[in-house]
C-alpha cells in the first residue's frame, strides 16, 4: 500500500511510520519542518494546505496523526488547538474530497471526548461529554469524518485512542513522572515528588506497539463509513499502581507523595471496551509491566544520553 502519515515525526505517527515500512508498504510524510529524506511534504502547522500534497500523489490510506494532543495546553490556548485539531482535519478532508476520494483517512481521536462516564467499561456507544476544549474538538474532527463520509463518499475512520505510551514519548503521565524525578518539590514534602491526584484514580493503558497493531487491523477489517472505534488494552489500572511500577523500575530509591489536587480537565475512571476492535482480531500483546520496563530503558539509554 502507499500510505502517507501527516505528523510522521510525533510520537504515535513515527512508530506507525516504521511499522509500515517493515511491512513493505511505500510510506510519505507530511510534517512541520523539512528533513532531508524521500517521499516528504512540508506542511505549515497553522496556515497548512494539504491540496499540494494530495494533488501531486494518490494514497492508497492516510493516517492523520498531527494536532496537539495535550489538555493543559487546549486550555491556553483553545484557539490554536482548535486550528490544530479541528480545522487542519477539516482542509485534509477538503483535499481528499476534491483530488483523492478513495484513499482511507485514519484520524487520531482521543477517550477525552467521554469525560468523566456514568458507569465502565466505556463503550463507543456511551455518551460523549468533554471536560476539555480538547475533548471538545476532537469530538468536532470525529463529526467532520462522519460528514464527508455521509454527504460525499469519503472513506473515513476515528479512533479513540486511550492512555497510550512508550518509547519517544515526551509528554503526559510518564514524562512528567521523569521530569519530576529530576526536579524534586520541596516544602513540607521536602525532597519527596509531588504527584497530582489520590492514586486511585485510573486508567486504560495501551501500548504503543499494541496501537500500531490495532491501526493495522482497522485497515484491513473497518467499514470506514465515518465510524469511531476505541483503541484500548481493556484493562482498568490505578495511577497509583503505575506510579509505583515506573519509578521502582527507575529508582526505586525515590519517594513520591499523592497531593490530592486535581488537574484541570482530568477525568476520574477509565477503561474501554474494545470490543470492536477485537472482533478485527486484536488482542493486547504488552502488559503495563512490560511497556514500562521498555519505555524506562528507552529514558535511560537515550534521553539521559543526550
Amino acid at each position: 500500500m502507499k500510505i502517507l502519515i501527516i505528523g510522521s515525526t510525533g510520537f504515535i505517527g513515527s512508530h506507525c511510520a516504521a511499522y509500515f515500512l517493515a511491512e513493505g508498504h511505500e510510506i510519505w510524510h507530511a510534517n512541520t519542518q523539512y528533513a532531508n529524506q524521500l517521499n516528504y511534504f512540508v506542511v505549515s502547522p497553522t496556515q497548512s494546505n494539504f491540496e499540494a500534497v494530495f494533488s501531486t500523489q494518490q494514497f492508497e490510506v492516510c493516517i492523520n496523526a498531527s494536532g496537539s494532543a495535550h489538555v493543559g495546553f487546549s486550555f491556553e490556548n483553545p484557539a490554536l488547538d482548535y486550528e490544530l485539531n479541528v480545522l487542519n482535519v477539516q482542509k485534509i478532508l477538503v483535499a481528499l474530497h476534491k483530488y483523492n476520494p478513495t484513499c482511507k483517512l485514519i484520524n487520531f481521536s482521543s477517550a477525552a471526548v467521554y469525560g468523566n462516564p456514568q458507569k465502565l467499561p466505556i463503550s463507543e456507544n456511551t455518551a460523549t461529554q468533554p471536560m476539555s476544549p480538547y475533548g471538545f474538538h476532537k469530538l468536532q474532527s470525529e463529526y467532520l469524518l462522519t460528514e464527508y463520509h455521509k454527504f460525499f463518499g469519503l472513506k473515513t475512520c476515528s479512533l479513540r485512542v486511550f492512555s497510550a505510551y512508550g518509547e519517544r514519548l515526551k509528554k503526559q503521565l510518564f514524562w512528567d513522572l521523569y521530569q519530576k524525578s529530576k526536579q524534586k518539590t520541596e516544602g513540607n514534602h521536602r525532597n519527596k515528588i509531588e504527584i497530582f491526584g489520590t492514586g486511585t484514580e485510573t486508567r486504560d493503558f495501551i501500548y504503543i506497539s499494541d496501537l500500531v497493531k490495532c491501526v493495522d487491523l482497522v485497515i484491513e477489517k473497518a467499514k470506514f463509513e465515518g465510524e469511531t472505534i476505541n483503541v484500548a488494552n481493556g484493562k482498568e489500572t490505578e495511577i497509583q499502581e503505575v506510579v509505583k511500577i515506573f519509578y521502582t523500575l527507575l529508582d526505586p530509591n525515590l519517594e513520591y507523595f499523592f497531593s490530592g489536587k486535581v488537574k484541570i480537565g482530568d477525568p476520574r475512571n477509565w477503561q474501554a471496551d474494545i470490543s470492536c476492535i477485537q472482533n478485527f482480531g486484536f488482542s493486547p500483546a504488552i502488559s503495563v509491566l512490560e511497556g514500562l520496563t521498555n519505555y524506562v530503558k528507552w529514558l535511560k539509554t537515550t534521553i539521559e544520553k543526550e
